[in-house]
């Protein structure tokens, strides 16, 4: 596997594919560009079994998945239409549908990122420990969204409990736009692993501000990095290399398709080149 993965968020909608493609099937032709991916749809809903262990078939022994966690499990609240349950239960089912990627050894993360109001309060730490706690067999990553845990006054504690809780510390680029963000953290807590995501700089379009759900969405992760932006990360990805045995990296800057092209060019930085991925399509050329 390498040791320093880079991918982009989610596989459906980025500029990869021969025309004509199914969706079925664009996740074997993605595993010929880039070793690692996030699953979103796993935030959506909990994703039948049977799919994520074909999902984990699909693709090369090197290949793996950061899934993100369920969306009642990180406080964001059930969707509309979904069945009540409770949250021992929720656990339980999203635990069963992750399982057939981590026995097949391609699981590098379940996700936790938590809403912008979920700030740092001993309720909420509690919360994260009974996390870690009802699913102890899979390697978790925390994502915060309130520039509270990185506070003066709590930063160094936050970062002592994730480490002693044994956390994966998601590090985020992300725009500097209010309470609902955080600054760049270039802290590992985890010797095993450290999680980068990049999210691109779009302040304006950070926060809803009235907009619609779907709009939001749309402009919210519209952004190209330039080149200084992603020398400015070269440093800080070799230092926390030093400190993690895997460093992995997924650019969600995709509202206008950029973040293949981002993820591509971070890679050229780091000198890094991909090993044990799926035979490309004779199609893409």
């Amino acid at each position: 596997m390498n040791p320093i993965q880079i991918g982009v968020c989610g596989w459906g909608d980025h500029d990869l594919y021969p025309p004509g493609t199914a969706s079925k099937d664009k996740l074997s032709v993605y595993a010929g560009h880039f070793p690692v991916v996030e699953v979103d749809s796993s935030y959506h809903a909990i994703q039948p079994r049977d799919r994520m262990a074909r999902w984990a078939m699909e693709t090369p022994d090197g290949f793996r998945f950061v899934v993100k966690a369920y969306r009642e499990l990180t406080g964001h609240g059930r969707r509309e239409g979904a069945p009540e349950r409770t949250g021992k239960e929720l656990f339980r089912l999203f635990a069963e549908s992750v399982e057939p990627m981590a026995e097949a050894g391609k699981l590098t993360a379940v996700l936790f990122q938590f809403p912008p109001w979920f700030d740092c309060k001993k309720e909420n730490v509690r919360y994260i420990r009974r996390c870690r706690r009802e699913i102890p067999d899979f390697p978790v990553a925390v994502e915060f969204r309130n520039q509270t845990w990185f506070s003066s006054r709590f930063r160094d504690q936050t970062l002592q409990f994730l480490e002693d809780e044994q956390l994966i510390h998601t590090v985020c680029d992300e725009p500097q736009a209010g309470i609902g963000s955080v600054p760049i953290i270039p802290e590992v807590t985890h010797s095993g692993q450290v999680l980068i995501r990049f999210h691109g700089r779009n302040r304006d379009g950070w926060n809803a501000s009235g907009r619609t759900d779907a709009a939001w969405r749309d402009v919210r992760y519209a952004y190209r990095y330039s080149q200084q932006e992603l020398d400015e990360w070269v440093p800080r990805i070799r230092r926390m290399k030093e400190e993690a045995d895997q460093v992995t990296l997924l650019f969600n800057n995709n509202s206008q398709g950029d973040a293949v092209d981002s993820a591509r060019r971070m890679a050229d930085l780091l000198g890094v080149s991909f090993q044990g991925l799926a035979p490309l399509q004779l199609g893409m050329f």
